[in-house]
């Protein structure tokens, strides 16, 4: 468990080759709506990144809401910890995927939460670091881990995996329609040397996807990029079993607020958040016979947006949605302000 002193204490400003960690949060206005803060609570941020959305949550409230954060990325937790220094008697940080969510609050003794955000994907900082390898852009190592002590890098997957789950990831996960060719090329290409770097792995890629395709649309690794890292990450896997203890934990009438990138993400969150607050699995027109009651209303029907205004400070926020759900049962009395 890394608390604000675990960090400063090892903190290092004097590096200058150390890139700046962004705190640009997505949906500032949207987040902080969706969470619905009161005069006091206990809220959680399951990626807090460079504590951009937390810092945010913190500026917005008084000295009785408490944060915690999780992040899986160390930098990040440092980022955090500098950025959330004002704030230093408010907020704890974890160094924990969100898939040990349950195990960070028994650790911390806390039962009841008032708000979870998750905001999923890769971070800005993530991506323009070329040391970390999750960019197209950059020439690196094939790395792609958010956590640096993960087991298996882009590397091993591209140099290691068969052709027919190799494609199988690019397609599922990049919904790359290059899929197959993708894979033949990795395959061939490998027999020769591993493939170590990312624009050797970029060079494969072009080399795969006919010319006419690689004219149109997004950058060509853009997709079997995406797909690497979901798949070395395990990120859409951990997704639904994550929201559901954080449902299971919130208080009612607290919130939970997820931010996705892309469609994955998106589909799984809008269906898992649907199963909450529709679990009932007797035929249509009966009487409920399950027993199963809703553990989540739906304040947002459809995902909520960046405005132009936004899209022009931060062109990265185009594809962000977020959903918000509601737990069910009585609204908290501090959220009224009293």
């Amino acid at each position: 468990m890394l608390t604000y002193s675990d960090q400063t204490k090892n903190s290092n400003n004097s590096d200058p080759k150390k890139i700046p960690f962004a705190h640009l949060p997505v949906l500032p206005a949207e987040v902080l709506k969706g969470l619905n803060p009161g005069v006091k609570g206990i809220f959680v941020d399951c990626t807090v990144g460079g504590g951009g959305h937390a810092r945010l949550l913190l500026e917005n409230t008084g000295s009785n809401v408490q944060l915690v954060g999780l992040d899986q990325d160390p930098e990040a937790l440092q980022a955090a910890a500098e950025n959330l220094a004002p704030f230093a008697d408010r907020f704890t940080l974890a160094r924990s995927n969100f898939a040990g969510l349950a195990k960070v609050l028994d650790e911390l003794h806390i039962d009841a939460i008032d708000g979870f955000l998750f905001d999923l994907g890769v971070s800005s900082y993530q991506l323009d670091n070329p040391a970390r390898g999750f960019s197209y852009m950059h020439d690196a190592p094939l790395d792609m881990r958010m956590d640096p002590a993960g087991p298996v890098t882009a590397k091993h997957l591209v140099n290691s995996l068969p052709e027919t789950e190799l494609a199988s990831v690019i397609r599922e996960y990049g919904e790359e329609r290059w899929a197959a060719r993708i894979a033949k090329y990795i395959i061939r290409a490998r027999e020769a040397r591993d493939i170590n770097t990312t624009f050797e792995l970029v060079e494969v890629i072009k080399q795969a996807i006919p010319a006419a395709a690689r004219r149109e649309g997004p950058h060509p690794a853009k997709r079997t990029f995406q797909a690497l890292r979901i798949a070395v990450n395990n990120e859409l896997g951990i997704l639904s079993g994550a929201f559901r203890e954080a449902v299971a934990r919130l208080k009612p009438g607290g919130r939970i607020c997820v931010i996705s990138f892309h469609s994955l993400e998106d589909r799984i969150t809008k269906e898992t958040f649907a199963a909450l607050a529709n679990p009932c699995q007797c035929p249509p027109k009966l009487p409920c016979a399950c027993g199963l009651k809703p553990e989540l209303k739906l304040v947002t029907r459809r995902p909520v947006t960046a405005g132009e205004r936004e899209l022009t400070a931060n062109p990265r926020a185009r594809s962000a949605k977020l959903r918000v759900g509601e737990k069910t049962g009585s609204v908290l009395k501090n959220r009224k302000g009293e």
